[in-house]
């Protein structure tokens, strides 16, 4: 089995593995002015791990050219992919390629997912290029999964002689993963028999506190601000974050408003609700929530910035979306509370408001008096959950990526005994 890097490799961002020349496993972009992709791929069938941007963003562009490999999925990774695609569509040129953005995929494109899409639950086997591929739950968000691909019965490859071996080998794609129950999620338990790991390795340097711990800071925090008449506004992802936050919210009877594209994505998991820890808690969250529609204006997100509430909306680090209202409206008050629940990326507002008080919001330098506090609300499995999860596989060839230290994290790894290598971009490596 030739497994090629196509992105993902040394990096966080564009994930793409391709098996054999045939299968394709994620087919990702990474954020960026501009954007960046994989290669042009024409693969037989593609599984895609989960409705992320760095795993599933470029993922339309697979049916230019009236090209139409089935693709594999769970419900709500396919769901996710298309919202994904018509938010890409609206901020890189509006379906047009040549534009001033040059979007990887058009419109057409994007329905055209509907004629090849394939979905499957968790534990199901099924034929993808003529492997068997079986989808597990990786906790990381609704929907996502590890990717267990068995060559068993598809054919040596043409460069192997009998003597080489069988031809049977049974890789695991890990994909984002997480090993800690959420309040949305419970943790993956799953861990598939498997010859090769390919393993994500986001946060192989980072050990977190419990996530009932985070939970109470934060919820301590914010009741208080809300208490005391002050506003707490709550940048979060739209995808697994929101609808987590929304939920501890109404865990500890807080009161809360939703904004921006996580309402969008809170309708998709109502549809798909068997994904989830526990439906009946989400429900009773959506419904402890307030939820603002597409037809919001400015000024009633400042209206609402002037109640005691929790304001959970996108974007996550202060890059876009009605936290751009929001912000400013409580920003000189220290009454108020500005609570960051995610990793800050350098060189985003988010990151400089942290490091210096200060960031550029909308377009305009903002010095921030609010309270401004930082949660790790992390949905991928810190070092302590990764090294646990490896355990398993001490037998197995572990190739590291989805990081930013992934070299370093194999050299650990090897000096614990594993056969472990972190692949560069764009390498092939036979398993």
């Amino acid at each position: 089995m030739d497994l090629r890097f196509l992105g993902g490799a040394r990096e966080v961002g564009r994930s793409a593995v391709l098996v054999d020349d045939s299968l394709l496993l994620d087919y990702g972009m990474k954020p960026g002015t501009p954007p960046s992709y994989p290669a042009d791929v024409d693969p037989d069938a593609v599984v895609v791990s989960h409705g992320h941007l760095d795993h599933a963003g470029a993922v339309p562009g697979l049916v230019a050219g009236g090209r139409r490999p089935p693709i594999h999925w769970t419900p709500p990774t396919r769901d996710l992919t298309r919202l994904l695609a018509e938010d890409t569509l609206k901020l890189q040129g509006g379906g047009e390629r040549g534009g001033r953005h040059d979007c990887p995929f058009t419109r057409a494109e994007v329905a055209a997912l509907g004629e090849v899409s394939e979905t499957h639950g968790y534990g199901e086997t099924f034929e993808a290029a003529g492997y068997e591929v079986t989808l597990y739950d990786a906790g990381h968000i609704p929907g996502s999964a590890h990717v267990l691909v068995d060559s068993a019965g598809r054919s040596p490859a043409s460069n192997r002689t009998e003597s080489d071996d069988d031809g049977d080998t049974r890789l695991l794609y890990t994909a984002d993963f997480n090993t800690e129950d959420q309040r949305l999620l419970a943790g993956t338990t799953a861990r598939p028999d498997a010859d090769v790991v390919v393993t994500e390795s986001t946060y192989a340097d980072v050990t977190r506190d419990d996530r009932a711990s985070i939970e109470d800071a934060f919820a301590s925090s914010v009741a208080e601000t809300v208490r005391g008449g002050g506003t707490a506004v709550v940048p979060a992802f739209a995808i697994g974050r929101t609808q987590e936050l929304f939920m501890v919210c109404a865990a500890h009877d807080i009161p809360c408003y939703v904004d921006g594209m996580g309402v969008a994505v809170t309708e998709r998991f109502k549809q798909t609700s068997e994904f989830l820890r526990d439906p009946e808690a989400f429900r009773a969250a959506c419904g402890h929530a307030r939820f603002l529609d597409a037809s919001t204006r400015n000024g009633q997100r400042k209206r609402i910035a002037e109640k005691p509430t929790a304001i959970v909306t996108t974007a996550g680090m202060l890059s876009g979306g009605p936290a751009m209202t929001y912000v400013p409206e409580i920003a000189g008050n220290p009454q108020h509370e500005l609570a960051l629940t995610g990793y800050q990326v350098e060189g985003t507002p988010g990151r400089d408001l942290l490091d210096t008080g200060s960031a550029e919001i909308d377009g305009r330098h903002l010095r921030v008096a609010a309270r401004v506090h930082s949660y790790d609300f992390s949905a991928h499995a810190d070092r302590e959950g990764l090294r646990e999860f490896l355990d398993d596989y001490r037998g197995a060839e572990v190739l590291v990526n989805h990081g930013d230290r992934c070299e370093w994290f194999a050299d650990e790894l090897r000096a614990d005994g594993y056969d472990a290598s972190a692949p560069e971009r764009n390498a092939t490596v036979s398993v």
